[in-house]
């Protein structure tokens, strides 16, 4: 993200249907790796603590089975990747980074008493279209698997902007004598993708599976349950059902959770019942050193001795 991207070395590294829109925008590009990296960071995060730990991601492009084949998982990685791109440009746009975008446009209705509208909003519209036109890219030119993988990855890009879109809220500066902020300066801003993460994980255990079938005149999205609630544009949706993760199985993208740390003391996802599928827990003590018994010494440190103390170590059978 820190280079000068350009066309023959950089470009190419790309699919054919995002080689084009490297070429026309090539100083969107750092925002897009920026956002990619930030996706790998994220998506790891959120599922430290569970079975599927999204370790996989850092292969990519090259996705294992998991993420190739509309599971549950892949919804996340692509609604969280699109909601990454678009927020990226949208912010680069109102940092001056980008020549050909700016501030995004003053809101239209009044702002509230004793507020005024200024600042640089981000270009949340700019980031939205730029976004959408690389991250589905693979699906409109008709690339990237079956149709109807085509069709889920292309409706949980759109489920991650507009995820995206719901969280642009207004942000402040006050002014004012003595900081009485009797006048504020606001403006439209986006949050911490980690904001979006965190919605798009409560989305993903709610997912729904789908089939792609013939509805009138065109295929669309239909729950696979009969008695399933009708897909709304907010819902993430997934073609077949995830393995358990619980043991290897290079075919299903399972790395299983053999020797994965756990916690004896916790009753959720990444408890040692849970994590462990069952099959037991070793426990190991390690002695570790860090600070204590600190002091603050005038004028002007603080002075800390070295301790020792041991630590119960759980780790999956």
């Amino acid at each position: 993200s820190g280079v000068a991207w350009n066309e023959s070395q950089h470009c190419r590294l790309l699919g054919p249907e995002q080689l084009q829109l490297c070429r026309r925008h090539l100083e969107v590009m750092p925002s897009i790796v920026r956002a990619a990296r930030r996706t790998q960071a994220l998506c790891q995060q959120s599922f430290a603590d569970m079975r599927w730990n999204c370790s996989s991601i850092q292969r990519a492009p090259g996705f294992g089975p998991e993420l190739l084949t509309g599971t549950r998982e892949a919804a996340f990685v692509h609604a969280l990747a699109a909601a990454a791109v678009a927020q990226g440009i949208a912010r680069s746009c109102s940092s001056g980074e980008l020549p050909l975008c700016s501030c995004g446009p003053g809101p239209s209705e009044p702002p509230a008493p004793g507020s005024r509208w200024g600042g640089c909003g981000d270009n949340l519209s700019h980031g939205l279209q730029l976004g959408a036109a690389f991250t589905d890219g693979s699906a409109r030119a008709g690339t990237g698997g079956t149709p109807g993988l085509r069709a889920v990855n292309r409706h949980n890009g759109a489920v991650g902007r507009a995820v995206l879109s719901d969280s642009l809220d207004t942000r402040c500066k006050c002014h004012g004598v003595s900081g009485s902020c009797s006048v504020k300066t606001c403006w439209k801003g986006l949050p911490e993708l980690g904001e979006i993460a965190s919605d798009l994980k409560s989305r993903y255990l709610a997912a729904l599976k789908v089939s792609h079938r013939l509805v009138g005149p065109r295929k669309q999205l239909i729950p696979k349950e009969g008695d399933a609630r009708p897909v709304t544009e907010m819902d993430l949706v997934y073609l077949i059902n995830s393995p358990d993760y619980c043991t290897p199985n290079p075919q299903l993208g399972s790395l299983g959770t053999q020797d994965r740390p756990c916690n004896r003391s916790s009753v959720g996802s990444g408890s040692c019942d849970l994590l462990c599928c069952g099959r037991g827990y070793n426990t190991y003590t390690e002695e570790v050193q860090e600070r204590c018994h600190c002091r603050y010494r005038w004028c002007c440190s603080v002075v800390c001795r070295r301790c020792r103390r041991s630590l119960e170590r759980h780790v999956c059978k």
